[in-house]
């Protein structure tokens, strides 16, 4: 792979606010994948709609980048009242997602990937019947885990007494074209997303319940991941004792009010492992003045970054307590008549690829496209060592 348009992120001092803040890079090329690149559009009522590419996992496979996108098309937009928030969102009908594995040698144009698709509308089995979302891939071994939210209610269903719906689904593949359904972990969750390796004999994968980012151990085998409906009783013991193992807190600051979630695989670095994690929550004057944005932002979808120990990642080393990008240019903000979005104001991380000196992250946008971000490694991890702060807090 030979990557050359690639920059550097971005450290703003500002000493009158005794503030350093962060700002990845957005490439040139932006947005990367577009639904009409790959013919996700149809006609109706003589009118053109567009369908929806966006928040893929991302891999290295015998030095091609593999993305997992998940797609959507023929659906219907609609606005609702979001009784657990107390808004008014937008939702979409016959919303139901599946995924393509596409590849690309310059991490910029893709294609797909001998047209494998994983379906998550009831075609290959019943666990789950609404769609297949955010996949990660995580490569352990010779083996790629592809880890999902299989939706076992409707997208946007009202109201959601008993939860959203979501279940995670797991996957493996060796070469990308045999895919290996395993089944799904039983217990409301989305964003769950599996360390690279073992941590002194164990393995680690992190959970979002409701609003926080958990952090639980599978022991020394990825064996619940293999079999997981055999060991269900483990992943509800997970669930019940949910709160002695939270991570990550929501409502630490105005960005991260609603809700966080991790993002694509902690990435490990000499000091510690790096957890890109996307965040829910209202961006204020001061951050939005950083965009060049003339007001704040009610609700968006932002990305931060955190330093785990890399001996034991459930000990929080330090954490952005400002965004590292949020949503601005068009096509991740209110959209335009060339970059129409399906849901304002997201940036929502989950495919990271290390390069050379360089981090690649992709990101969904607007719920509609993706987006390539790009920063040094060393960069980003100096600016937490340096200016984030410290947590010693220890699960």
């Amino acid at each position: 792979m030979s990557f050359e348009k690639f920059q550097d992120g971005q450290i703003i001092h500002f000493p009158e606010k005794k503030t350093t803040v962060f700002k990845l890079h957005s490439i040139s090329e932006n947005p990367i994948l577009k639904p009409q690149d790959f013919g996700l559009l149809w006609l109706e009522n003589n009118k053109m709609y567009y369908g929806a590419i966006f928040n893929g996992g991302a891999t290295i496979f015998r030095d091609t980048i593999i993305l997992a996108p998940r797609i959507h098309t023929m659906y219907h937009r609609f606005q609702f009242f979001d009784d657990n928030l107390g808004i008014r969102r937008f939702g979409f009908k016959n919303y139901i997602s599946e995924v393509w594995l596409l590849k690309s040698i310059d991490g910029i144009h893709f294609q797909r990937f001998d047209n494998k698709t994983i379906k998550g509308d009831g075609t290959n089995h019943k666990d789950f019947i609404y769609g297949i979302e955010d996949v990660r891939i995580i490569k352990i071994g010779e083996k790629y885990w592809l880890i999902g939210c299989g939706k076992i209610k409707p997208p946007f269903h009202q109201p959601k007494i008993n939860g959203n719906g979501d279940t995670t689904a797991i996957y493996s593949t060796k070469d990308f074209s045999t895919i290996t359904y395993h089944g799904n972990i039983p217990i409301d969750s989305r964003n769950t997303v599996l360390f690279p390796e073992e941590i002194n004999g164990k393995y680690y994968v992190l959970f979002r319940y409701r609003k926080h980012i958990f952090i639980e151990s599978l022991g020394e085998s990825l064996e619940p991941l293999e079999h997981p409906k055999k060991y269900t009783q483990l992943w509800k013991e997970m669930y019940r004792r949910k709160e002695k193992t939270i991570l990550l807190h929501a409502g630490t600051t105005s960005h991260e009010k609603e809700k966080i979630g991790a993002g694509p695989p902690p990435i490990k670095t000499n000091e510690g492992w790096l957890l890109i994690y996307h965040s829910v929550g209202q961006l204020d004057k001061t951050i939005t003045n950083i965009y060049h944005l003339p007001s704040e932002i009610p609700r968006a979808y932002s990305v931060n970054a955190a330093l785990l120990d890399l001996d034991d990642p459930r000990r929080v080393l330090c954490r952005t307590t400002v965004p590292i990008y949020i949503p601005h240019h068009s096509w991740e903000l209110y959209g335009s008549e060339t970059y129409p979005v399906d849901i304002p104001a997201v940036v929502f991380p989950t495919g990271a690829i290390v390069h050379n000196e360089y981090l690649l992250l992709y990101a969904g946008a607007g719920d509609k496209y993706m987006v390539l971000l790009t920063t040094k490694l060393n960069t980003l991890i100096n600016y937490l060592v340096d200016h984030c702060q410290i947590n010693q807090r220890k699960i």
